[in-house]
């Protein structure tokens, strides 16, 4: 039997490019993405699923691999599955920013760690929402829902030159405000609450000047704080549901496919 140059080309390719729209979402998406997971194992995921879902797909283009067009079809790829996960990562964030507002509010925004995803140094309560919302996303098999929606995509993106458009990409960047409007709603009780308690406070120092309102308003408001964080709680799960599920709708949109799971 012999082999060709340009078989082994086709060959490689056929393998090349879906790898590279699956590494580029495996590189930010929720958890894998994180900067504490090694970028060995990252390499060793996308691999795997390249392996299984690339006989599956159909004929790609007939490209030479070492040419320009070749780059502009490696560079969509990445863009396709670098949107994928970056739309899973607004998910996460809105949960980092409802924490980091209630953190202030409750005078628990000085106690602060590194964000594994982001690198910088960000209030601990906006990283015990990060921590419970991750633990969500694979309680309801959201990396499995990724996976899918990448495989998906090459039915109705196939790999070729043309990608996303700048339609597209405008969509994901508007779609962020919705990190910002769930952050507001998970954290709009708590502000209240505190609001609350700081204005009482404030009563009672036109009421008695002798209090030193510093020194009795801190500790107040902070264990006011650790009740009402407590409290906030119970709707993490109902937040997280409907925030998922718009995130999966903007997937569906960004890859031009129905939403049916």
């Amino acid at each position: 039997m012999t082999l060709y140059e340009s078989e082994i080309m086709m060959w490689v390719a056929s393998y090349f490019w879906p790898y590279c729209r699956i590494a580029g979402m495996f590189m930010v998406m929720v958890g894998v993405g994180s900067k504490n997971l090694s970028t060995r194992i990252r390499l060793l995921y996308s691999v795997a699923v390249t392996i299984v879902v690339a006989p599956t797909l159909g004929p790609m283009p007939e490209v030479d691999l070492f040419s320009i067009s070749s780059f502009i079809i490696v560079v969509q790829q990445v863009l396709i599955g670098v949107a994928l996960g970056f739309i899973s990562v607004l998910v996460m964030q809105a949960f980092v920013v409802a924490g980091q507002v209630i953190g202030m509010q409750t005078s628990l925004g000085f106690a602060s760690m590194i964000d594994p995803g982001s690198g910088q140094n960000v209030p601990v309560v906006g990283q015990f929402f990060l921590l419970l919302a991750t633990l969500m996303f694979f309680a309801v098999d959201g990396h499995l829902a990724m996976i899918k929606m990448v495989v998906l995509s090459f039915d109705t993106l196939p790999v070729g030159v043309d990608g996303l458009t700048r339609v597209t990409f405008e969509k994901v960047a508007r779609w962020g405000v919705w990190m910002f409007t769930a952050a507001l709603a998970m954290s709009i009780s708590a502000m209240v609450a505190l609001l609350v308690i700081n204005f009482s406070f404030g009563i009672l120092t036109r009421a008695a000047p002798q209090l030193n309102i510093f020194s009795i308003g801190f500790p107040v408001t902070m264990l006011a704080g650790l009740l009402v964080l407590w409290l906030t709680l119970d709707t993490v799960m109902s937040h997280f549901d409907s925030q998922w599920i718009r995130g999966i709708e903007m997937m569906c949109q960004v890859i031009n496919t129905r939403c049916d799971f």
